[in-house]
């Protein structure tokens, strides 16, 4: 499937995945539509994107929910369809359960899942209306097991998965022409452990090590866009962390054992 002409919205769009999601999909002609809290950071990704490219900025607040309809109505109005969506918008965490506000485990998973689904169901009616269309969830590692420091973020990633495995099974049982493609990434270079929110709701301001160490995101982007394009419904992409995934499955007492000896910072 080739991404010409083809009209992608992305949250999240003005660091780290949703960033390079937006130049790999300008790289291939695609029209876009790029949001996030911050608009002067959007200008700049917009600046460093083809010439040629049609881009619609759109300052968005996932979590601002009431105005999530008007946003989606808008980028309809500009262009009459979508054709991809991508949730991109997350934040992540870095505290123990027991150091951390119920505040914070609420503005994250406000964020990282209810944003996610408000914007989805903003988007939902036109896709079926127009007979094809395309969700994209970034989820994480962390949607398949939880790990100390993370209790919230993979919370909200779990609830990811089984929110929209059943937006997939519901599309299919109704052939609908949507799919919904969950992309599971690793560790990826970007500002993620710099902006996650500690117990009392600060920024980290830290990079992990293992974030620095983590994959190229213009790699990822790359893989990202092939997943999308094959129309797979799950991808895990990154490093060799994307095995513990298997390794739970199979091995889920090792996991365990080796998860809670780990403080992941």
């Amino acid at each position: 499937m080739s991404f010409n002409n083809k009209v992608v919205w992305i949250t999240g769009a003005s660091s780290g995945i949703g960033e390079h999601l937006a130049y790999a999909f300008a790289a291939e002609g695609a029209k876009l539509v790029i949001s996030s809290r911050n608009k002067k950071e959007l200008e700049r990704v917009k600046q460093n994107c083809n010439e040629e490219t049609e881009i619609m900025i759109l300052p968005m607040d996932v979590a601002d929910f009431d105005s999530i309809p008007e946003k989606a109505q808008s980028v309809l109005d500009r262009f009459g369809f979508i054709n991809v969506l991508i949730n991109s918008a997350g934040i992540s965490q870095r505290a123990l359960i027991k150091d951390t506000d119920f505040s914070v485990d609420k503005k994250i998973m406000e964020v990282n899942y209810l944003g996610t689904v408000a914007v989805t169901k903003a988007v939902l009616p036109a896709f079926i209306r127009q007979q094809f269309g395309h969700i994209v969830v970034i989820s994480s590692v962390m949607g398949k097991m939880g790990v100390p420091w993370r209790s919230g973020y993979a919370a909200s990633k779990h609830a990811l998965h089984g929110y929209f495995d059943a937006l997939r099974a519901e599309l299919e049982a109704s052939d609908v022409p949507v799919k919904v493609t969950i992309l599971i990434p690793g560790y990826v270079q970007s500002n993620a452990t710099i902006n996650a929110l500690k117990g009392d709701g600060t920024k980290n301001n830290s990079v992990s090590e293992a974030n620095k160490n983590g994959l190229d995101p213009a790699v990822f982007a790359k893989k990202a866009l092939d997943a999308i394009r094959s129309g797979k419904r799950e991808a895990a992409i990154g490093g060799k962390e994307i095995y513990s995934i298997y390794f739970k499955r199979f091995f889920p007492g090792f996991v365990a054992r080796m998860v809670r000896k780990v403080r992941l910072s």
